[in-house]
C-alpha cells in the first residue's frame, strides 16, 4: 500500500507469540474481516499527495468494523485494543493508529455495513 503508512510484517519475529499467525487459527473470526475487500463494500479511497503519509483507509476501515463485530464502540477504546490485543494486531500488522484517526474515518465515512457471519 504505497504512500500510506504502514504496519509490520505479520511473520516478524516477536516476544510472545514468536508469530501472530501462530496465535489465530486459519478458521478465527478475524481473518473474516481480513479476508473483506474494500472495493467489494463500496469503499474507494485515494492518495492525497501533500504532507505526511496517511494511514490507510483500509486499515481504519478494518479496525471499524472488527469493532462493530465485537461491540467495541469507543475509537479510544479501539486505538488501545489495537496495541494491546493479538486480534488486532494480527489484523492491523502491528499498526496502532491513535483513537483520533479512528474518531475521524468514523465520522466522515458512517459506513452502513451489515456482516452476516454464517457458520455450518
Amino acid at each position: 500500500m504505497a504512500g500510506f503508512v504502514e504496519g509490520r510484517d505479520r511473520n516478524q519475529a516477536t516476544l510472545l507469540p514468536d508469530r501472530l499467525d501462530e496465535a489465530l487459527g486459519e478458521d478465527h473470526p478475524v481473518c473474516v474481516v481480513d479476508a473483506l475487500e474494500h472495493k467489494k463494500l463500496g469503499f474507494i479511497f485515494e492518495v492525497e499527495a501533500t504532507g505526511r503519509p496517511g494511514h490507510h483507509p483500509a486499515t481504519i476501515l478494518k479496525i471499524y468494523l472488527y469493532g462493530d463485530l465485537n461491540q467495541i464502540q469507543s475509537s479510544r477504546h479501539l486505538g488501545r485494543e489495537c496495541g494491546r490485543n493479538i486480534e488486532l494486531m494480527w489484523l492491523t500488522d502491528q499498526f496502532a493508529p491513535g483513537f483520533r484517526s479512528i474518531a475521524d474515518f468514523q465520522s466522515r465515512s458512517s459506513p452502513s455495513v451489515v456482516i452476516v457471519l454464517c457458520r455450518e
